[in-house]
């Protein structure tokens, strides 16, 4: 069983998008999929509620209870946590200690950029991480791929030791999707294929770590 950490001390991030299009992308390709929502918004939760009667539904377990991972099924394949926005590393302990993998959104400018630098430095405190036990990598999320100010910001992330791992567009078909309790992993036009095209590294980077 895979666990997948999506956490950032930065709120509006894309955090919930991104773990809602993890779990979405596992249980499309036919995994048991579990999304531990640990954040009090509930908005990951109520996502997998608006697909739960799809073939590929995603089973949502409250991550703000002390026993989530008791609620976890024994035959689960992939989980996806969604940490609390805003939530430093000092605070995604219980989190941390069953992650496979952890992953951090950041937006392409300087100020996100900059509060990002703190939030990775006490995460490389984490016993499992400073041993080379626990992978990170970023996701550079809503890219405006055009802009010199997004390209500035994808050279500062990439000059970093971290692997940026995903370039994803910025684009209102996230938030329509996420709003109906889809991913564009559910669809298969060719301009959703072109969107999903932004996710193949972060999957690829996914697959290769154990």
């Amino acid at each position: 069983m895979k666990t997948v950490l999506v956490a950032s001390s930065k709120g509006g991030v894309g955090k919930t998008t991104i773990a809602t299009h993890l779990a979405a992308q596992s249980a499309v390709a036919g995994q048991r999929t579990v999304l531990v929502d640990a954040d009090p918004q509930g908005s990951s939760t109520r996502w997998a509620q608006r697909r739960a009667g799809s073939t590929s539904a995603v089973l949502p377990i409250d991550g703000t209870r002390r026993n989530w991972l008791k609620l976890i099924p024994e035959d689960t394949q992939r989980v996806v946590i969604d940490a609390a926005a805003g939530a430093r590393a000092d605070e995604l302990q219980a989190y941390l200690d069953q992650a496979s993998v952890v992953v951090v959104p950041v937006l392409p400018s300087a100020l996100d950029i900059e509060a990002t630098v703190p939030f990775l430095n006490t995460l490389a405190k984490h016993p499992r991480i400073r041993k080379g036990q626990l992978p990170v990598a970023l996701i550079a999320n809503k890219l405006k791929p055009w802009t010199n100010a997004s390209q500035q910001a994808l050279d500062v992330l990439n000059s970093w030791s971290i692997p940026v791992v995903a370039q994803l567009r910025d684009s209102q078909a996230y938030v329509m999707l996420t709003g109906l309790g889809k991913s564009l992993f559910d669809y298969n036009s060719q301009q959703v294929r072109e969107h999903q095209d932004d996710w193949q590294g972060l999957l690829k980077w996914l697959n290769k770590t154990r």
